[in-house]
């Protein structure tokens, strides 16, 4: 796909001014970087960072059956959200498979869902299968919207200059509603995919740019800067966070991936129900944290082995900024795991010496 063709978010021009190296992701011009991406990364963990998160779908639920509708549609208790809760869901094929992982927003006027760039196409066309007999309205407003992520220990800090409501008792996996600079409509919600604290903000699109450069003059004071899309991965893998694509697939079941805790079979049916089931009790694999001994990086698809034999993939691996060290994390067999015997990885031909560690790698020291 040519530059031209890429998407753009209403911040592209201002990525494109400023120094952002853009680059195609999943079919928008997206900056992956400014200056490095441990220059970024260390920003969003000491300080604060700022993230155009635009290409992330954003739609909108109305009419008597939304909550009917998205509890079909999905493996989380959309009925158990109180109003401005935010919950982390997942949506799966009939097979028990992922097609994404979502955040449902209960909103005052309704639900909302956002979900991957790379998949907004086939969220849409599940719930467009799925709509038979329901009454309600989905509406795609990622085009008239703008997203924007500020992330770190001065995430608050940077943010309540410009809103007039405190944000102190926003909780985490909550939103609110309400005015920026007493004019502009936006949600906020306390939610990120960084492990820090931080807050993501929907506005208008043609607000977008004031918003955003708004945020980066109230941050000076904090040492601010922008952040691309190569330290949001940092982030969110020192996290062990999954990444669909990576951890989460339409062939990897909510079990193996760790997520099995977005999924509440006694709710009633939902697509995928009964695979995901099966799944429970024999979900094949297990995601495992793995830390290599020297500083070579497992990249995805690079081989685990335990006593000469393959024991699974490599879903995830680079070298943690925050941590100094060689990690990954990997689909391996849940017997494997628990034992003892050493393992190793094979990055590009080579066997490297490694272990299995805990996850997440990364927990902020307040959470």
């Amino acid at each position: 796909m040519s530059a031209e063709d890429l998407l753009k978010t209403p911040l592209h021009d201002w990525h494109q001014s400023h120094g952002g190296k853009l680059v195609d992701f999943a079919g928008w011009s997206m900056p992956v970087q400014y200056t490095s991406i441990v220059e970024e990364h260390t920003a969003v963990r000491q300080r604060v960072g700022l993230f155009d998160i635009s290409h992330m779908g954003r739609l909108t639920f109305a009419g008597a059956d939304s909550l009917d509708w998205l509890e079909r549609l999905t493996t989380n208790h959309v009925a158990k959200l109180a109003p401005g809760q935010i919950q982390y869901s997942l949506m799966a094929n009939g097979g028990g498979g992922l097609i994404d992982d979502i955040l449902v927003y209960h909103l005052p006027h309704g639900y909302s869902v956002v979900c991957n760039a790379s998949n907004r196409g086939a969220v849409v066309v599940q719930l467009e299968r799925h709509r038979e007999g329901v009454h309600a309205t989905l509406a795609d407003r990622t085009g008239d919207t703008a997203m924007i992520a500020v992330q770190g220990p001065k995430a608050k800090a940077t943010l309540q200059p410009l809103f007039p409501e405190s944000l102190d008792s926003l909780k985490y996996y909550h939103a609110t509603m309400g005015r920026l600079f007493g004019s502009v409509d936006s949600v906020i919600s306390r939610t990120g995919y960084t492990g820090e604290d931080g807050f993501e903000l929907i506005v208008p699109a043609d607000h977008a740019e004031r918003v955003w450069t708004s945020l980066l003059e109230s941050g000076k004071a904090h040492d601010i800067i922008p952040c691309g899309l190569g330290a949001r991965d940092t982030l969110r893998f020192e996290a062990a966070m999954p990444l669909y694509g990576h951890e989460l697939t339409d062939t990897i079941n909510p079990y193996a991936a760790g997520v099995g805790w977005a999924v509440k079979l006694q709710k009633g049916d939902f697509i995928g129900r009964d695979a995901i089931a099966a799944f429970k009790a024999n979900p094949g694999l297990t995601r495992v944290g793995i830390k290599l001994e020297g500083k070579r990086i497992a990249r995805q698809g690079s081989i685990v082995r335990q006593g000469g034999q393959d024991i699974g993939v490599v879903t995830s691996g680079t070298f943690a900024p925050t941590l100094g060290q060689s990690l990954a994390m990997a689909l391996v067999d849940p017997a494997a795991a628990k034992s003892d015997a050493p393992i190793c990885v094979d990055v590009r031909g080579r066997e490297e010496q490694a272990g299995f560690v805990a996850l997440p790698f990364y927990r902020r020291s307040d959470s």
